[in-house]
């Protein structure tokens, strides 16, 4: 089985453009996603709401599980040498060890998952796709709110960084679920 992303590029190119440079602008761009994502944000303490969730789970169906790790963790290392492309325009290594960093991390797993479940057909339907978002999704509060834990308590991490963000997830995974068949149709259904 494939994810969506063989199409965005044509057949025809350059002969200096190879698969590893198509496949290190998808990153780049997948990366410039999240950057632009994380500024759609309702600001909240310590975790805001952002459009990062909708763009992780979407890059696993878009690119597959390899390169949505990849721009994932391509994002996280242009935060951390500085690019401010964390929420609220931050930057730095302390943001990867500050109240969001394991929502951050988690956004490289949920990635992963939710590309290894498009390659085996779960976006074939719309039901496994919400599936494989709402597990994607729960990977990011199991590693958001477990970290935030470490740094306050239990009760705190889940009614700062788990509650208040459940409705807004679930709106975006249905978005979400809905974009794949209409991104699969738009460009020539999963191929790769």
């Amino acid at each position: 089985m494939s994810t969506l992303s063989a199409p965005l590029v044509p057949a025809w190119r350059p002969s200096w453009v190879n698969s590893g440079t198509r496949q290190a602008a998808l990153v780049l761009a997948a990366s410039g996603a999240l950057a632009i994502s994380a500024q759609v944000q309702i600001p909240m303490w310590p975790v805001p709401v952002t459009g990062q969730t909708f763009v992780v789970l979407l890059l696993g169906f878009l690119l597959g599980p390899r390169l949505a790790v990849a721009a994932t963790l391509t994002y996280l290392v242009e935060g951390a040498v500085g690019l401010p492309v964390f929420a609220g325009f931050g930057a730095g290594v302390a943001v990867l060890t500050g109240p969001t960093a394991g929502y951050l991390w988690g956004f490289v797993l949920a990635a992963g998952l939710t590309g290894v479940l498009a390659t085996r057909g779960w976006q074939n339907r719309p039901a496994t796709t919400a599936l494989a978002m709402l597990l994607g999704n729960v990977v990011i509060y199991l590693l958001g709110a477990g970290w935030l834990a470490q740094l306050t308590d239990v009760s705190t991490a889940l009614s700062s960084g788990v509650w208040p963000f459940l409705v807004g997830d679930l709106a975006k995974i249905a978005l979400a679920t809905a974009l794949v068949p209409a991104l699969a149709a738009r460009i020539g259904g999963a191929t790769d």
